[in-house]
């Protein structure tokens, strides 16, 4: 067992060693999609709260976007509602969208939003909706029937993909007076009032680009992104991404977070990472260490 005095002694080596990249965010934005394992396992929770907390005191601007694809899962199946996926995005139709918005911007959001103000931080709780911080579309989608192989359109229901983004109250939220941290649900509004449901990733990604993030985050349940060897690939330029798609290095649940990091990239933010949130301070790991801890696209 590590005595008392040594193990300060190293706390403080590690304070010190952060310091040229605390330096490097302060006063920086930092977009982060919190979800998948670390947002359902209690422990990471609370310590993902910690360190962003603890971010916002150092002096940068953490905005939380976050998922919740198994709790509403599990409330439609308590509620008998039927559900079905297209293209690796939830069909929505009304009753599936009513439950969407209330397990989003309600029991999770105000999880998140308890937790970090446990901590001791000043998490508010938004969606889309809030000052009409995410405008939506319908989205759209095509597959290949299998029979005629004729691309069909894919009728997603209230499945909305980010249109605008108006980050007047994000704005007000992160001056640097008003030591708020924003929480935000990925429920949008189309102009003529319907609400749609957007991917967490997507919303982050755009929003990350309107507020011109220096970073955004992007929390999954692997390691980061792998090789054919299943090895973690530490860089990828944002040029590799389509051939890394096309040669299947790149598949499934992945496919959508490179695009959305590539597509920030493309947009303003300075770079996107993708990093395990099993990981216990992934968060402080990727900003605070040489070698950070995922795959960083820029």
């Amino acid at each position: 067992m590590t005595d008392p005095v040594t193990q300060a002694r190293f706390t403080a080596r590690t304070l010190s060693e952060a310091l040229p990249y605390i330096q490097r965010y302060a006063g920086q934005t930092i977009v982060v999609k919190y979800g998948g394992h670390a947002m359902v396992d209690p422990a990471l929770a609370a310590g993902f709260a910690r360190d962003v907390v603890l971010l916002k005191a150092l002096g940068i601007h953490p905005v939380i976007v976050h998922g919740g694809g198994p709790q509403i899962g599990s409330l439609l199946d308590r509620l008998g509602i039927h559900s079905e996926f297209k293209d690796g995005l939830r069909v929505t139709d009304e009753a599936t969208m009513e439950v969407v918005e209330m397990v989003l911007s309600g029991p999770i959001n105000k999880t998140i939003v308890r937790a970090i103000n446990q901590a001791g931080g000043k998490a508010v709780g938004l969606s889309g909706s809030d000052g009409n911080l995410i405008r939506a579309e319908k989205a759209t989608r095509t597959a290949k029937d299998p029979d005629s192989h004729i691309e069909q359109v894919l009728d997603l229901g209230f499945v909305g993909e980010p249109s605008a983004i108006d980050t007047t109250v994000l704005d007000a939220m992160l001056r640097a007076d008003a030591q708020l941290i924003p929480v935000v649900a990925p429920v949008g509004v189309g102009r003529d009032g319907a609400r749609y449901n957007i991917n967490a990733d997507t919303a982050a990604g755009a929003l990350a680009a309107a507020l011109g993030a220096s970073r955004l985050l992007l929390l999954t349940d692997v390691a980061g992104v792998l090789d054919k060897a299943r090895n973690l690939i530490r860089e990828i330029p944002v040029a590799a991404i389509p051939g890394m798609i096309a040669d299947g290095t790149a598949a499934g649940g992945m496919i959508p977070k490179l695009e959305t990091a590539a597509h920030s990239v493309n947009h303003g933010v300075g770079a996107a990472v993708i990093l395990d949130g099993r990981a216990p301070h992934a968060l402080l790991m990727e900003l605070f260490t040489e070698h950070g801890a995922g795959t960083l696209v820029s």
